[in-house]
């Protein structure tokens, strides 16, 4: 099984983000994934997002979005986890504003693992206690515990 420390890094678990919107917030996904993943390009990241959005906003209610896109060019699943400033409009299920975002990107012939780790994330973000320490966290490597620290609870 895929866990989600082997997708996501200190250096892909980002604190203070500055929003603005929803698409700038894409645009920094994208931007930080390219940096990180030398074979993925920051617009093609990007276009996959917001497509995927236009199919409908993955805002999960609770002040969490799960952006997430099959992107080719992806060779294995890719995470992000972003806590931004300042909570943005997401167009979430529940209309409220997102502060908490935790990218999936996955290869394009995605499989039944990478629904499974959409899964995990959404089960994980589901708890009040885990969105309340990643929210807490004061920089990268502490937010990355918290997902380092709830994997390890299994």
């Amino acid at each position: 099984m895929i866990r989600l420390e082997d997708i996501l890094t200190p250096g892909r678990s980002l604190v203070n983000v500055p929003g603005g919107s929803k698409k700038r917030v894409l645009e920094q996904i994208a931007n930080l994934i390219a940096r990180e993943v030398p074979d993925l390009e920051m617009q093609v990241v990007f276009e996959s997002l917001i497509a995927r959005e236009k199919l409908g906003s993955t805002g999960f209610g609770n002040g969490i979005a799960i952006p997430h896109c099959r992107l080719s060019g992806c060779s294995a699943p890719v995470s992000a986890l972003l806590h931004l400033d300042a909570p943005i409009d997401y167009d979430a299920i529940d209309g409220a504003p997102v502060d908490l975002l935790f990218v999936l990107l996955v290869p394009e012939a995605a499989t039944d693992k990478h629904l499974e780790l959409l899964r995990q994330i959404a089960s994980m973000l589901d708890r009040k206690d885990v969105r309340e320490k990643l929210r807490a966290a004061s920089d990268n490597q502490s937010l990355y515990q918290v997902v380092l620290d709830v994997q390890n609870e299994h």
